[in-house]
């Protein structure tokens, strides 16, 4: 069935690009509504920006979109994933700005948040996207790939030069509070030489050791180290999570990135959509509903949680 949060919440901090504060509220909406965000901070032009595949600008830093008037929504993938994975499919987002916060770097404050108002079921069929066939997309040595499974699965491998993350990989089924336990709580990481090049370039205006792990070599340079020992290679699966949402219903399949980030990911939705033949649209049975990411999530899945 689709799902609603109960009642609206509010989130407030700065983006991580420009450094602006912002207040994002999510607001309960209508079977059929989908995930839309509300610039709500202009006036005179369309304020509405559906969270969609076909509306994402790539960008290597974050995920953003732009309606037909060309009104943004930047870094949207952290509260995608929480949606996605608390099981909320409608939802009105007001935002007064043109980022959403950054908050801790992670999803997990998003996720506390959807949480302590709790969903409500809608009673209308829910739909979901079936994959029928690999479909793959390439960009230099980086992969990303949507081949059939039962149910969501994400695997992810990553391989940097710096020994503080190297080569890690991990692979989850995202069934029934795996994202709340697994990956929420993941925070954006980046080198120390990359947070120069970006502040010297204006953007990352909002970063901080907090809010971000930086890495120098083989040295984690943010206060108290990772969260997890393979914490980046988690982040880069909820930042799929997040970028997969945008696909507009749960997927049925298997997700697979190598080295992948928001661009690949969402050429992979464009590869995906573009060929009829590679997926079809289903009706969840009850036996599908009860593998969906955010399905019977309880309290407990956060005890974990940073």
């Amino acid at each position: 069935m689709q799902t609603t949060i109960t009642k609206s919440v509010t989130f407030t901090g700065k983006g991580l690009h420009s450094g602006k504060p912002a207040t994002l509220t999510i607001h309960p909406a209508p079977t059929g509504h989908g995930i839309v965000f509300r610039r709500i901070d202009l006036n005179g032009c369309n304020q509405l920006i559906p969270a969609h595949w076909d509306l994402a600008e790539h960008s290597p830093l974050c995920t953003k979109l732009v309606n037909d008037e060309g009104i943004s929504i930047s870094t949207v993938e952290h509260v995608m994933a929480a949606l996605s994975g608390c099981g909320v499919h409608n939802a009105l987002i007001d935002i007064d700005g043109p980022e959403v916060p950054i908050l801790d770097g992670s999803a997990a404050p998003f996720v506390r948040g959807i949480m302590a108002r709790g969903t409500t079921d809608q009673g209308a069929a829910l739909m979901a996207i079936e994959v029928l066939k690999e479909v793959s997309v390439t960009r230099g040595d980086a992969t990303a790939t949507l081949s059939p499974a039962d149910a969501l699965h994400i695997d992810f491998a990553i391989d940097f030069v710096d020994p503080a993350i190297g080569k890690q990989s991990k692979s989850l089924h995202m069934a029934n509070g795996t994202f709340v336990r697994e990956l929420c709580d993941s925070r954006t990481f980046c080198r120390m030489s990359d947070v120069d090049f970006m502040r010297q370039n204006g953007l990352a205006l909002g970063g901080t050791m907090e809010n971000a792990v930086v890495v120098d070599g083989d040295a984690v340079l943010s206060p108290g180290g990772m969260r997890h020992d393979d914490e980046p290679v988690r982040h880069k699966m909820l930042d799929a999570l997040g970028d997969l949402a945008l696909a507009g219903q749960p997927i049925l399949g298997r997700y697979t990135g190598y080295k992948a980030g928001h661009t690949l990911t969402n050429l992979l939705l464009h590869a995906l959509f573009a060929d009829p033949s590679a997926y079809r649209y289903v009706a969840c049975s009850p036996e599908q509903v009860a593998h969906l990411p955010g399905t019977d999530l309880h309290q407990s899945d956060l005890a974990a949680v940073a």
